[in-house]
């Protein structure tokens, strides 16, 4: 082709450039490197050099060129189809895994491919950020680079759905979970990471994902503080809200009275989320509120007198505390607040 473009003086036509982008696109479906490729174009067209008279051989390097880049350019469409059929295949994969839409058989057989072998158990973590994470963004490809550059192909995927970054791991290797959040929190400068229980085969995946979101979500409702939170710390909070009828009576019973404090319940809650959270430690708590420890004294005294219940007390002290993460749960108190102190 270059001889006879090079002795005509001719460009190359457009059914000539056109097979040399399929050439290409084949080419790169085989796996052969681009380099390499190249490297023979050039050969030919120098061989080709050879066998010309000078004058007519320097017409044959803008021929040549014209071979080259049609096809390079075949070669880099065959890539970047692809490249988009896998991430599609990638996102349909990773949608059926976290909603466990397929067959558990046939999802373990593609589970392959992506690296997991799902008849064991495995973790998921949840990463939302302040602006969401999507496919292809600096932060989230930053994200997934790291994991996988320290912890290799061990069996873990890291991908983004609805605006989250995704990371499933092998639940014996919770250290992957850990890392996937810190590394979160800090590319984002805040944000907050959910980790769900290891569970058992492709369905565990599902189960501990729901779990993952499910602690995002609660974090959200109570305005649960730290980066990370695990599902298995939280346990107590779906339990008590499993009874919503049951909840309702135990908060409205044990802490409707505080409704008569001046200024309403609100304060005297946030004195029993400080002191609970604390520890029932009344320095700590009295520092967390900004008041004075006789301060603090003073409220937990009228939480006694006006509930009947002594937060000092630990025969009342449960009874208050699951009350005081119940009001947490429900979102009380609800509506304005009378003044009776």
């Amino acid at each position: 082709m270059l001889g006879e473009a090079c002795a005509t003086g001719r460009r190359l036509t457009r059914d000539e450039l056109e097979a040399r982008r399929r050439e290409g696109e084949r080419a790169a479906g085989a796996g052969v490197g681009l380099r390499l490729l190249i490297r023979a174009h050039l050969a030919a067209a120098h061989e080709a050099q050879q066998q010309e008279p000078p004058a007519v051989a320097v017409r044959m390097f803008a021929v040549a060129e014209q071979a080259v880049d049609a096809f390079v350019e075949g070669y880099e469409r065959a890539q970047s189809n692809a490249v988009r059929q896998e991430v599609a295949a990638r996102r349909e994969f990773v949608d059926d895994l976290l909603y466990g839409r397929s067959d558990p058989g046939k999802l373990a057989e593609r589970a392959t491919r992506f690296g997991l072998r799902l008849p064991q158990a495995h973790a998921v973590a949840v990463a939302e950020g302040r602006e969401p994470y999507g496919d292809g963004y600096p932060v989230a490809r930053g994200i997934e680079e790291a994991v996988l550059a320290r912890f290799g192909n061990r069996n873990v995927l890291v991908a983004t759905k609805d605006g989250r970054l995704i990371c499933v791991a092998p639940g014996d290797q919770p250290e992957v979970l850990t890392y996937f959040a810190k590394q979160a929190y800090a590319a984002t400068g805040g944000g907050r990471a959910g980790i769900g229980r290891p569970q058992p085969g492709p369905g565990g995946v599902v189960h501990s994902y729901e779990e993952a979101l499910g602690v995002l979500e609660l974090a959200e409702r109570i305005d649960l503080d730290g980066p990370v939170l695990h599902a298995a710390d939280l346990l107590v909070y779906p339990v008590l809200a499993r009874d919503r009828q049951a909840m309702e009576d135990l908060v409205e019973s044990t802490l409707g009275p505080l409704r008569q404090a001046r200024g309403g319940a609100g304060p005297l809650l946030d004195t029993l989320h400080a002191y609970f959270d604390t520890g029932c430690v009344a320095t700590e708590a009295a520092r967390l509120l900004s008041l004075s420890v006789r301060a603090l004294t003073y409220r937990l005294r009228r939480i006694h007198v006006l509930t009947r219940h002594d937060p000092a007390d630990p025969r009342h002290r449960y009874t208050l505390q699951t009350a005081a993460i119940g009001a947490r749960l429900i979102g009380w108190p609800a509506g304005p607040a009378r003044s009776a102190d």
